[in-house]
């Protein structure tokens, strides 16, 4: 391994994080609500720590794939730890393992909290919440890739360890231009919502809160009640669509760009994506429609928010779905575990995986009743490669042994098993609301400092899909051995 070129990465990691902790700084300092201090703090300590670490110069600039998974996982351990602090020297989080819950759910765009009293929070505090969704969704290492060649050739494995979802690739032949584009679809649709939620009537400093939490599918608000305080069909409706587009691959959203309409409309997990939004929302309008709980209308509205929020693995809420009949609750329970399209900014175990999983059920049952036909996988026209349906299906296999793992320790506090359940789920899948206590209207704040810590592992294994942080576990990976 490459340890000098780790360390230095992992330097220019943490002075980016202090940059990134300017505008709470700014927002600190014009409402003077007593918080300005922390990001000082804050700020001065990470460039310190990130300017000891740059002194670090490799004699090799390249990077193996091994060194990308280790500055990976250690930045995102790194910028969660350091993104606790100004909850911490502010007060306003006294204990550290709650201030670090609080961040690491910020950065992975868990959206989970252990706050009781949103609103109680500053202002300086609630858009740095919101803003680690921003940092988190796309990625600070893609960002540091978009403005610094830190990993030279070796820079496409901090790619292909940061990326959600298999086989991510370059957009164009240079990755630092991937990088730039990828941002500049990110910030455009950032700023697209900023002004839709403004005209829709919403505050401008709450109008910034949800974009970002949209943005990063995150789910932190600055309200109790979440979007649901707004009671606003409009901001329903628009942060909705974005939420789906935020679930959206980016390279689809490049291509449109571009005018490659049929190679969109043309892509299977795009299709799957949408089929299965589709229905969610038509079965969930029906259940709840059903037993007379509200309106069709409302009905309708909030199955779609819900829906959006959940399979994008966003976690706004606009209506209190734990009391909505026990189909919906499981279906939004199935769209936990599917999650969103590879290559956005959405949690879960991607829509991709479950169609390669569900091809892979059918090729074994039609090899059941003729076991001389040889077939491949598909997705669209392309022949998918059998190291990446392994890797598929050891991610599912690793996932459901990881989540089985968590809530037989969650259990051990004697929760009911909806609240350990979902909770893990929740945590794992970078959703953020569950169902009983930590359902749309509850918090992770009752759990004890321990169980918070599982759920924070949870949270950073599931924002980095698994094999970056258990790999981190392996003392075979930190050898000084050339692979």
């Amino acid at each position: 391994m490459n340890h000098r070129a780790v360390l230095r990465s992992l330097g220019i990691v943490l002075l980016a994080e202090a940059g990134c902790m300017i505008p709470s700084l700014i927002i600190a300092l014009y409402y003077k609500e007593g918080d300005t201090s922390a990001f000082a703090l804050t700020m001065a300590i990470l460039v310190i720590a990130g300017l000891a670490l740059v002194q670090f110069r490799p004699v090799k600039k390249g990077l193996y794939a091994r060194d990308g998974l280790a500055i990976v996982s250690l930045g995102w351990i790194g910028l969660s730890l350091f993104g606790a602090m100004p909850f911490y020297f502010s007060g306003e989080i006294p204990v550290i393992v709650d201030a670090i819950f609080e961040s690491v759910s910020g950065f992975t765009t868990t959206g989970a909290s252990i706050l009781t009293d949103v609103e109680r929070l500053s202002k300086g505090l609630l858009f740095w919440r919101s803003f680690t969704h921003w940092i988190g969704g796309m990625g600070v290492l893609l960002l540091t890739l978009a403005i610094l060649p830190l990993a030279g050739a070796g820079a496409v494995h901090i790619l292909r360890a940061e990326s959600p979802g298999p086989s991510p690739g370059k957009l164009v032949p240079k990755l630092a231009q991937t990088a730039k584009i990828l941002y500049i679809l990110y910030l455009g649709l950032t700023v697209a919502e900023v002004i839709a939620l403004l005209i829709a009537g919403m505050p401008f400093f709450d109008a910034l809160i949800h974009a970002f939490g949209t943005a990063g599918t995150g789910g932190f608000s600055n309200r109790n009640s979440s979007v649901g305080a707004y009671n606003s069909l409009t901001i329903d409706i628009i942060i909705g669509v974005f939420m789906l587009l935020f679930g959206i691959s980016f390279a689809l959203h490049y291509q449109l760009i571009r005018g490659n309409w049929r190679s969109v409309l043309k892509d299977e997990e795009l299709r799957f994506y949408l089929l299965v939004v589709a229905a969610s929302v038509l079965l969930i309008t029906w259940d709840v429609g059903r037993h007379q709980i509200m309106g069709w209308g409302e009905t309708l509205r909030h199955s779609f928010f819900q829906v959006s929020s959940i399979i994008t693995t966003t976690g706004f809420t606009t209506h209190n779905f734990d009391d909505w009949p026990t189909l919906s609750k499981s279906i939004l329970v199935v769209l936990m575990l599917i999650g969103a399209s590879a290559g956005s900014t959405g949690g879960g175990i991607k829509c991709i995986r479950i169609l390669m999983v569900l091809k892979m059920i059918r090729r074994e049952l039609v090899r059941m009743k003729h076991p001389q036909v040889v077939q491949g996988i598909r997705i669209g026209k392309r022949l998918v490669d059998q190291q990446v349906l392994m890797g598929s299906t050891l991610f599912v296999l690793f996932y459901l042994i990881i989540m089985t793992v968590a809530i037989f320790i969650v259990s051990i506090e004697a929760r009911d098993m909806v609240t350990s359940f979902t909770a893990v789920v929740a945590c794992l899948s970078n959703i953020g609301p569950g169902l009983g206590l930590v359902g749309p209207t509850g918090h992770y704040a009752d759990f004890s400092q321990f169980v918070k810590v599982v759920l924070s592992i949870c949270m950073l294994i599931g924002r980095l899909e698994i094999m970056p942080v258990v790999l981190l576990a392996l003392p075979s990976f930190w050898r000084r051995v050339s692979i």
